[in-house]
């Protein structure tokens, strides 16, 4: 028996029709629901992860120690890596709710939640799933397609919306970053807030029952334009020239494909906008620069930023196809879909394109955010995974407006798509869907061994027995064994096609939920909170003027959690010789704190005496040791 999907959604589209305050209102829930669960659950539960996260923690605390908030500081020395606006962020926030884990990843996870709910309010205004308006000669369809006319309008744009913010939240490269408190996440909810905001600004234009393209902020700016101005201006002093060169990129991209550029290029006011812009950016670094000199200018736009892109960085190369493997799996599992929902964009039918209302465009937008962010990125010479975060959003719409259509041509059965567009459609979700299942039973069962793959870490000495008395790696292997079977069955009928992506959702929040937030505990356990037990050790054993040093290997958790400078040497005997040295112009020091692997330790401390030690976990020995002539 043939089920009339259509039966049921004629009075929910009524609904949506009627309702629309509690449509917005579920709407509203729906985004708060899906951001707590991918960016606060559990927020501050673990402890700051080395390498990276307490470099940016105790950064932000130094400014809050010493008042300086231009210059950022590092365990004594200058940190010109990064400008300051994250380390701001954190300050407030220590301020607010003080030092702890909560509070320097805040910024991140409300940088995710705004790009996320910002993408939902573009897809609920702009999310037509194909462009409307008039074809080029020769192409197919209706050559005077409107939307109220032709599929329901409202559901539709409320359907891409659900999808998107979904999409945008749920994945693992967003949720790994939106929980760290590193600039990465800030920098993509920056760039991604400036360019929503750009393409609202211009597509509104069109929008004739908003009225929105006729009122302006001042000096005939739109107010969306100004946003655009200001969130750049906010990219760039979150991390340099890289937050206003890739949207100028993008947008030029885009509004160059569609010829329009001349016209865009007018309603942006560019002059007005520079000012804008560098009354917001510009201030840090003159600061920054008047204090610090040249030592700024080589460090940060030198080297973090010049030779990034044009060398390798701390050994961080990888091949041309790196990032294709990292949209793989940093999207998964929405990436699988991507290739379709490019394509059926058609993006090559210029005409097509030029002669669609720009309310309609949203998905070309969203294309040439994605290649132009990835494109740059190849191209650059030092590659790292969290480089194509702000392309993630764009990659969410794009996935959004594919299965959007999809799942609203088959409840109402009334949708624009041509026969032969159906099929082609239909065809691509399958073999999408085919590579879905491998991909997922490929995933379950390298989790079901991932215990035996793993290497040894001597800061985890007993890694492979704690994840296989957990019973993660079943956990996982049955999370996705079981979707790979509800996407079979999926895969058997065509009108079931479209709802791959909610089994994927599913599947997704299960593995979020029931691994992922299990197994970050764990990791935590086993890893850092032995540094955290050690570093509380040293605050209350610690004497005055008494030195740390950590040998063999750099933690700067132990910075922050100690609140104290760490000295870091390679081995005993260059601690030894430092100390030797140091000893007679320090008469006062008798003593030393000292860090270091437990293996590594007893080896050295066998010519070593006297030492005492004070605490020890099954990778790391605290002792204190007494200098000599003291």
């Amino acid at each position: 028996m043939k089920l009339n999907f259509y039966r049921f959604t004629t009075p929910l589209q009524k609904y949506w029709e009627t309702h629309p305050k509690m449509v917005w209102l579920l709407s509203i829930l729906w985004v708060f629901l899906i951001g707590w669960l991918a960016f606060f659950w559990h927020l501050g539960s673990i402890g700051l992860v080395d390498e990276t996260e307490p470099l940016f923690a105790e950064a932000a605390r130094q400014m809050v120690v010493t008042g300086d908030w231009i210059t950022p500081y590092f365990n004594g020395e200058t940190r010109f890596d990064k400008p300051a606006l994250v380390y701001w962020l954190m300050a407030i926030a220590y301020q607010t709710i003080g030092v702890n884990e909560w509070a320097v990843r805040l910024p991140s996870a409300l940088a995710a939640l705004a790009l996320t709910a910002l993408g939902f309010y573009t897809l609920q205004r702009f999310g037509f799933p194909s462009p409307q308006g008039s074809r080029g000669a020769g192409e197919q369809g209706s050559s005077s397609l409107t939307p109220s006319t032709q599929y329901p309008v409202t559901s539709t744009r409320y359907l891409s919306a659900w999808i998107g913010a979904a999409l945008i939240a749920l994945n693992p490269i967003t949720i790994a970053w939106a929980r760290t408190g590193v600039s990465d996440m800030l920098l993509s909810g920056c760039i991604g807030t400036s360019l929503l905001c750009f393409f609202i600004g211009y597509a509104s234009k069109d929008e004739g029952n908003s009225g929105e393209s006729q009122r302006s902020f001042f000096l005939n700016i739109s107010p969306w334009y100004i946003a655009f101005y200001v969130l750049s201006a906010l990219a760039v002093l979150t991390k340099g020239p890289v937050g206003i060169v890739l949207p100028v990129i993008i947008i030029a991209g885009f509004v160059i494909y569609l010829g329009n550029w001349r016209e865009v290029w007018r309603e942006m006011r560019p002059v007005w906008g520079s000012l804008i812009f560098s009354a917001i950016a510009l201030p840090w670094y003159i600061l920054c620069y008047l204090r610090n000199g040249n030592a700024f200018i080589d460090a940060f736009f030198g080297y973090h930023n010049v030779e990034r892109f044009t060398q390798v960085v701390n050994r961080h190369s990888a091949p041309w196809y790196f990032y294709f493997l990292v949209v793989l799996l940093g999207f998964f599992p929405w990436s699988i879909y991507l290739p379709l929902a490019i394509a059926k964009l058609r993006f090559w039918q210029v005409k097509r394109w030029r002669n669609s209302p720009r309310s309609s465009q949203l998905g070309l937008f969203a294309l040439a955010w994605f290649f132009g962010i990835f494109g740059f990125f190849t191209i650059a010479v030092t590659k790292l995974p969290s480089y194509v975060i702000p392309l993630i959003p764009a990659a969410a719409i794009l996935v959004a407006l594919l299965f959007s259509e999809q799942i609203h041509f088959v409840v109402s059965e009334k949708f624009l798509l041509t026969d032969k567009e159906k099929f082609k459609t239909n065809k691509g979700l399958f073999w999408s869907g085919i590579f879905n299942v491998v991909l997922c039973i490929a995933i379950a069962g390298l989790l079901l061994y991932l215990p035996g793959l793993l290497g040894y870490d001597p800061a985890i000495p007993d890694l492979q027995q704690l994840l296989e008395k957990s019973g993660l790696a079943v956990r996982g292997f049955l999370i996705w064994g079981v979707t790979a079977i509800a996407l079979v069955f999926l895969l058997q009928n065509r009108r079931r096609l479209p709802f791959l992506v909610v089994a994927n959702f599913l599947a997704f929040v299960a593995f979020l939920v029931f691994m992922l937030t299990p197994a970050s505990f764990l990791l935590d356990g086993a890893r850092q909170m032995p540094l955290r037990e050690l570093s509380a050790v040293v605050r209350q054993v610690e004497k005055p003027g008494e030195e740390l040093f950590m040998i063999g290997f750099k933690k700067p958790s132990v910075v922050f959690y100690t609140q104290r400078k760490v000295d870091y040497f390679e081995g005993f005997n260059e601690t030894f010789n430092y100390m030797r040295k140091t000893a007679a112009a320090n008469p006062n020091r008798t003593s030393v704190l000292i860090l270091s692997q437990s293996t590594h330790i007893d080896r050295e401390l066998l010519e070593v005496t006297p030492h005492q030690v004070l605490a020890k976990t099954k990778a790391y020995k605290l002792i204190r040791v007494k200098v000599s002539g003291g």
